[in-house]
């Protein structure tokens, strides 16, 4: 591997740290406020994803800086970023833990978390659905309704960031993080009602 190709390995590996990391962040506080055990699940297998994708990351730091003498302090501060996002990813398990363990949040909290302008959100694509067979960059959704799309489940698999030339299929569970608004617009179109 090349010198380039090594740091565009580092680059992508972080990269997904901190996206799957965000997105654990999203899904486990929908979980805390909605007491959705599946999304508390999800995010606790996240959590593991990371603990792997960090332990290939710190390796291939370390790899780079054997094979290239690289300056400690430049590897330091990956190893640190590395550690940054697997802290991320421990602190959203740990509220997901709280979902699955069936402690209920403070009064407070729930309110303070229902007050916000953001939520994420879940639709399942039905039959009747418009959104079939469109890729997600044509529906500008984000535009018209004011949501992303954060993750897409097909039957037992999941694609995080999906990429806007992802086509949705009936049976899809969309996961959005959006505007709260958007939450009723948003089932609206997965389910094909008008």
């Amino acid at each position: 591997m090349t010198d380039n190709e090594d740091w565009a390995t580092i680059e992508n590996m972080i990269r997904q740290l901190k996206n799957t990391c965000e997105f654990m962040i999203d899904l486990a506080y929908s979980a805390l406020i909605f007491g959705d055990k599946e999304l508390a699940e999800r995010v606790m297998d996240l959590e593991e994803y990371v603990d792997k994708l960090h332990t290939k990351f710190e390796l291939k730091v370390l790899e780079l800086g054997i094979k290239r003498k690289e300056n400690e302090k430049n590897l330091l501060g990956l190893l640190r970023l590395g550690v940054a996002t697997e802290n991320l990813a421990d602190a959203a398990a740990e509220i997901a833990d709280v979902v699955l363990r069936g402690v209920e949040p403070h009064p407070i909290l729930r309110m303070v978390m229902e007050e916000a302008e953001e939520a994420v959100m879940e639709a399942k694509i039905s039959e009747n659905s418009s959104l079939i067979g469109k890729m997600l960059g044509e529906l500008k959704l984000e535009e018209k309704i004011g949501v992303k799309i954060i993750a897409v489940k097909r039957e037992d698999i999941w694609f995080y960031n999906p990429p806007d030339d992802f086509i949705l299929r009936p049976g899809d569970i969309i996961v959005a993080r959006g505007f709260i608004e958007a939450k009723d617009a948003l089932k609206k179109l997965a389910e094909g009602i008008d």
